[in-house]
């Protein structure tokens, strides 16, 4: 498997002039994550989602402690899908990923997404995610407020383990990011939230308004933090409703 296919996996075929669409997995998350909402909308973009370092097929490999870093190598990967149009979809870290992959691909390419959709996270300029003990059992708690993970697993020691590596990464990427001022994303800005989720606010989601020139909508949704795995035939309806009209030409 080569460096590109590590980090981007597929999941349709080649649709000639269709935009592209990557999605940005949230802390600890893969990108079979994604699957579903992919499959769904296959036949219409050409469709992918991100796989970090530390997570099932790369869990060999040493997990990335560091957002911007995280988002250097992200760059590096999708740099060269510039020849079609271009949107990313983030959940809860994956949003911020994305937005600061979408800062890279404007300061750097000066290239801008043709949408942005943040779910699950308040806007950058917000603060961050609550302190979490990285190291004891607050961490698993955590997991457990959130939702969106087989409690079975949470029971398997084994299993467990797997799950706690890549989320002590993340968190500790999350818990020391600092937003940098600067001028906020060309591109328009589609935010997602979930009504109950115990970590989001709906203004601080809201908030993201702030980080875009361009046009910006916001949709909220039944359901907590992982509201998106209870939405699928809505979050991709919404997805294709806002990146209709995009082709080659953009």
């Amino acid at each position: 498997m080569n460096t590109a296919e590590r980090w981007i996996r597929r999941y349709s075929p080649e649709l000639p002039g269709a935009a592209q669409l990557v999605f940005f997995p949230h802390a600890g998350g893969s990108a079979s994550y994604y699957r579903p909402f992919c499959l769904a909308l296959a036949d219409r973009f050409e469709v992918s989602a991100l796989q970090y370092p530390g997570r099932q097929d790369r869990f060999a490999e040493p997990c990335v402690t560091d957002l911007d870093s995280l988002a250097d190598h992200v760059f590096a990967r999708l740099r060269t899908m510039t020849g079609r149009p271009l949107a990313f979809f983030g959940h809860s870290m994956g949003a911020l990923l994305a937005y600061e992959t979408a800062r890279r691909f404007e300061e750097e390419l000066g290239i801008s997404p043709v949408r942005l959709f943040a779910s699950g996270r308040s806007a950058p300029s917000r603060p961050g995610e609550t302190a979490v003990d990285l190291t004891g059992d607050r961490l698993l708690t955590e997991i457990r407020a959130l939702g969106g993970t087989d409690p079975q697993l949470l029971d398997d020691e084994a299993m467990l383990e797997l799950l706690l590596q890549p989320l002590r990464a993340d968190y500790q990427a999350l818990q020391t990011y600092r937003f940098s001022p600067g001028p906020p994303l060309r591109c328009p800005v589609t935010a997602l939230s979930g009504a109950s989720d115990p970590r989001t606010r709906e203004d601080g989601v809201a908030a993201w308004r702030e980080h875009t020139q361009g046009e910006f909508d916001m949709r909220v949704f039944p359901g907590g933090h992982f509201f998106l795995s209870e939405h699928v035939e809505d979050v991709t309806a919404l997805v294709t409703e806002r990146l209709s009209g995009v082709s080659q030409s953009g």
